[in-house]
């Protein structure tokens, strides 16, 4: 089973304390504060992602990259997934994890957008 090694930090990214930025604008990348990524994005709508970057290593490898749609090696090999096309339509009331460093939304939305939720 896992550890976590701190406990407070996780509880406090799991309620948001770290901050979140709202988008319903084309064009309008949302890009954590310094020192943090994005790690929850929740859909107030159906709705197509342009840019999902994710999180990248030191050696400039994608730590997750299963949900970068954003380059040809999206899918990481060993989790037998499949890059996230552009087509990909997330709906209403979904909430996904990861570590990534930029969001954008292919078209605006009628009535919401997505929420993007920050920690360190």
């Amino acid at each position: 089973m896992a550890s976590i090694s701190n406990q407070g930090v996780a509880s406090q990214a799991a309620f948001g304390q770290f901050g979140s930025s709202y988008s319903n604008t084309i064009g309008n990348s949302v890009k954590p504060p310094a020192g943090m990524v994005i790690v929850a994005i929740t859909f107030l709508e159906d709705l197509k992602l342009d840019v999902l970057t994710a999180e990248k290593q030191t050696d400039g490898e994608n730590k997750d990259a299963s949900f970068n749609h954003t380059n040809e090696g999206a899918a990481l090999a060993e989790a037998n997934g499949e890059a996230i096309g552009t087509g990909t339509i997330f709906p209403k009331g979904l909430t996904v994890y990861g570590r990534w460093t930029e969001v954008s939304l292919q078209a605006a939305g009628t009535a919401s957008g997505i929420i993007c939720y920050f920690a360190p």
